[in-house]
């Protein structure tokens, strides 16, 4: 066999590919590590000391620090599967049982809008609903239930979980919506042909392959909820620290190397999650199998 045409198509190929890759690595790879490698230095204002040192480490421990990355990952975490729970139902009926195309319109649109919001102006809406005055607890008293307005609904941690529920389910909706709809239905009515129930056709057809879109749609959901400063702010209002905002306190006060020391705790957490999901996966033959459903 001739490697000739093999080599020049990779050639080819890398030709393309190459300024792409001296992008992302300038753009992207470089700022992450020089984030890493800042938080093991000291700072005096703007500029840094570049004597080597664990006291951005420390610092981020003795001042509870520590805690406020195990809050943010839980919740994260928590939500993200919530979203799950609640947006896979919600893609396979819109991919495979909605029938009208104006419904699917006006679903889209639904889905769709949200990103043309001010992130603010999304989560706002949530005060109106979890507030003493709110529709929840104006609901509650009306029907007997409570006596006095639950305080607890807004600025905690219920109200953060509700706050990013709303803007990150089309995060997760969208990529297990596309998966499922490139399955293609004579695979579906192949499974019932043969005897197979809806568990069964759902268990050992649809999701092994909606896996990729599952997948992409935790980490479209969980990494930049780590990220978020709007949500903790509006709704959780100052009671409910997590990352983002003590990295913007942080930087506030110019406190820079123990920012790229949470910030670096931050990116172990995503790190440790996409390595969870590796190894779920292995299970279905590993991720690059997973993703190998996809082609035609």
């Amino acid at each position: 066999m001739n490697p000739l045409p093999r080599l020049r198509q990779l050639a080819a190929g890398g030709g393309f590919i190459a300024p792409f890759t001296i992008v992302w690595v300038l753009g992207v790879l470089v700022p992450v590590l020089g984030i890493v490698v800042f938080s093991f230095f000291r700072s005096r204002g703007v500029t840094f000391i570049f004597e080597p040192t664990l006291a951005a480490y420390e610092s981020t421990f003795s001042h509870a620090g520590w805690q406020v990355l195990l809050r943010s990952a839980r919740i994260t975490a928590t939500v993200t599967l919530i979203e799950l729970v609640v947006a896979y139902p919600f893609a396979l009926w819109l991919a495979k049982s909605a029938r009208s195309p104006l419904l699917k319109l006006a679903t889209f649109t639904a889905l769709t809008v949200p990103f043309f919001l001010s992130p603010t102006a999304r989560t706002l809406v949530w005060r109106v609903i979890l507030g003493r005055n709110g529709l929840i607890n104006t609901v509650l008293l009306e029907i007997g239930i409570i006596d006095e307005p639950l305080d607890w609904l807004l600025f905690s941690e219920t109200a953060v979980h509700f706050g990013f529920l709303g803007p990150y389910f089309p995060s997760m909706v969208w990529p297990i919506f596309l998966s499922i709809t490139l399955i293609d239905d004579e695979l579906i009515e192949a499974s019932r042909d043969l005897g197979g129930g809806r568990f069964h056709t759902f268990w050992h057809v649809i999701l092994p392959l909606s896996l990729p879109g599952i997948v992409a749609g935790m980490i479209f959901t969980f990494v930049p909820m780590m990220g978020d400063t709007v949500v903790p702010q509006t709704v959780g209002g100052g009671a409910v620290l997590m990352l983002s905002s003590e990295i913007n306190s942080l930087f506030s006060v110019m406190n820079y190397p123990v920012a790229a020391a949470v910030s670096t705790f931050a990116l172990l957490f995503v790190v440790l999650f996409q390595f969870v999901l590796w190894l779920v996966l292995q299970r279905s033959g590993g991720i690059a199998h997973v993703f190998e459903s996809l082609r035609r």
